[in-house]
């Protein structure tokens, strides 16, 4: 993903663009962003295969290596990252081998699947340190945050509203709003595990209708979602979802091109 200032839009990512047979529009002073979701098996998986996959599985190495060489700004883990269960022993068995490998430019969302322990130790332990309070992955029990990548303002947003709280006036919907309010001219792109609107195996999330509001109050121009197992993407839209004629010019740029109002899909995987 090359991040150009532009409009609203929302993404449903579990894969790389590259592995989908997108092509990113790169210029010279871009940064470029890498994001996915759903992103490694368990090691003891019988499609793990010492970590290699296969054709159609457990291709955790096979989307890592499209990360590999210099280039890129930010990878953005976008949620159950790593599966089934999201335990430290399960991200140094898998994730890590493979994904692992650009750890430190990483700044990752959870998924629902890190919460099958409560309060995600095993995320927070991977991503920030043993025990840690904060780190990359923001603070220990909350898991929003924010960070700058260029001329862009990037928010990571916890979209597991049974753990953190996703309503109007709760803490994390407060902070958001803050945050937005202090970074008014940067262009924005804000990133969850769970999409406000999505026609993959998830479907459409109503109780993240407060973040969806307060992003497209601020102007903000692109949000990431990486829970539906699919690869969908919508044009501008509005606060509810209805195409949006008026917003900004294109701001993520790959070769497909979207008249405003059409969505694009891929077939499932995984």
């Amino acid at each position: 993903m090359v991040l150009r200032r532009g409009r609203l839009a929302l993404v449903g990512v579990t894969l790389l663009a590259a592995t989908l047979g997108l092509t990113t529009v790169a210029h010279a002073a871009d940064p470029v962003i890498a994001g996915a979701g759903n992103i490694a098996c368990q090691s003891t998986s019988p499609y793990f295969n010492a970590g290699l996959g296969t054709p159609t599985r457990c291709r955790a190495k096979y989307t890592s290596d499209l990360l590999a060489g210099p280039g890129l700004a930010a990878v953005l883990p976008l949620g159950d990252n790593q599966l089934c269960c999201g335990s430290l022993n399960e991200y140094l068995e898998s994730y890590d081998k493979t994904w692992g490998g650009v750890k430190g430019i990483s700044r990752p969302v959870l998924g629902d699947h890190d919460y099958t322990t409560s309060g995600a130790p095993g995320y927070f332990d991977y991503f920030n340190g043993a025990g840690a309070a904060s780190g990359q992955a923001g603070d220990r029990g909350k898991g929003y945050y924010s960070f700058d990548v260029g001329a862009w303002h990037l928010i990571a947003l916890n979209s597991n509203c049974r753990n953190v709280g996703c309503s109007a006036g709760a803490p994390q919907e407060r902070w958001l709003r803050s945050d937005l309010a202090q970074h008014p001219n940067a262009c924005t792109l804000a990133y969850m595990h769970d999409s406000r609107f999505s026609s993959g195996e998830t479907g459409n999330r109503l109780q993240l209708q407060p973040f969806w509001q307060a992003l497209h109050e601020a102007g903000a121009e692109v949000v990431l979602g990486g829970g539906s197992h699919m690869y969908e993407r919508f044009a501008p839209q509005t606060a509810r979802g209805a195409a949006d004629p008026e917003a900004r010019s294109a701001s993520l740029r790959v070769r497909l091109e979207l008249p405003v109002g059409r969505v694009v899909r891929f077939q499932r995987f995984g």
